[in-house]
C-alpha cells in the first residue's frame, strides 16, 4: 500500500468546536443576545445544523436580526479562519509523515473561502502536499471524486490504496472505504454506539499520525 494519507480538516486537524464557541460568544456580545442566546446557539449547532446557511436562517428568525442570512453567513466565513488553531505538534506530525515519504493531503467539505482561509491561517497549507475542497471542486465527501482529486494532486492515484483520517463516519470513514482506503476514525464522542468499519479508532489526530508512522516502519503501509 502506498504512503498516502488524506486528512479531514474540521475537528480532525483543527478543533472547530473550540473556535465555534469563541465565535458564538463574540456574536452574542455584538448582537446583545446574552447568556441565554449563547446557550441557544450552541444547542442549535449540536442539534444537527452544521450547514451554516440553514443554521443562520434559524438564528435570524429566532433573534429577529436585521441582517440577511447571507450577511450573517458571510461574516462567519470571514471571521472563522482567524479563530481556528492547529496545534504545533499536529503540524510537526504532518511534517514527520512527509519526511518519511508520505504524501499528505486535506480533503474537506465546506465553502471555499472559509476552508481555504483556515488552511492558510493555521499553517496547514505549508504542512501538506495538497488539498481538495468541496466548495472549489463542486463535489462533497463521501463522493469518491473528492478523494481522487486529492490523490491526483499528490501525484498518485487511489488504485494503490492509502489512508483516510477523519471524525465523520459517513463523509470520512464510509467515503474513505468506498475510495478503497484504510481508515482511522477520530472519535469525538458525537456518534455514541455507532456501528463503523474503521480500521482504527482514536481520539486525536496525533494518535492517527503515530499509527501511520508505525505502519510504515513495520512495512505494512
Amino acid at each position: 500500500m502506498q504512503r498516502l494519507a488524506l486528512f479531514d480538516l474540521d475537528n480532525t486537524l483543527v478543533d472547530l468546536d473550540v473556535a465555534f464557541r469563541v465565535w458564538v460568544e463574540k456574536f452574542a456580545e455584538e448582537h446583545g443576545l446574552g447568556r441565554e442566546g449563547i446557550d441557544w446557539l450552541i444547542r442549535l449547532d449540536r442539534d444537527g445544523y452544521p450547514h451554516r446557511e440553514v443554521f443562520f436562517r434559524k438564528v435570524r428568525e429566532r433573534f429577529a436580526l436585521p441582517n440577511s442570512v447571507e450577511e450573517l453567513w458571510g461574516s462567519y466565513r470571514r471571521r472563522m479562519p482567524y479563530l481556528v488553531r492547529c496545534r504545533p505538534e499536529v503540524l510537526d506530525g504532518l511534517v514527520r509523515l512527509r519526511v518519511t515519504g508520505w504524501q499528505v493531503a486535506i480533503v474537506t467539505n465546506g465553502t471555499a473561502d472559509n476552508q481555504l482561509g483556515k488552511i492558510q491561517q493555521t499553517g496547514l497549507a505549508e504542512a501538506v502536499d495538497a488539498y481538495a475542497l468541496s466548495g472549489l471542486e463542486g463535489i462533497r465527501k463521501p463522493d469518491v471524486g473528492l478523494f481522487e482529486i486529492a490523490a491526483k494532486r499528490c501525484g498518485v492515484t487511489l488504485a494503490e490504496g492509502g489512508w483516510m483520517i477523519g471524525d465523520n463516519l459517513t463523509a470520512d470513514i464510509a467515503g474513505g472505504r468506498a475510495a478503497g482506503l484504510r481508515t482511522i476514525w477520530i472519535d469525538r464522542g458525537t456518534w455514541p454506539d455507532a456501528d463503523h468499519q474503521a480500521d482504527h479508532v482514536v481520539t486525536d489526530a496525533l494518535q492517527a499520525i503515530e499509527i501511520l508512522l508505525a505502519s510504515s516502519e513495520g512495512g505494512s503501509s
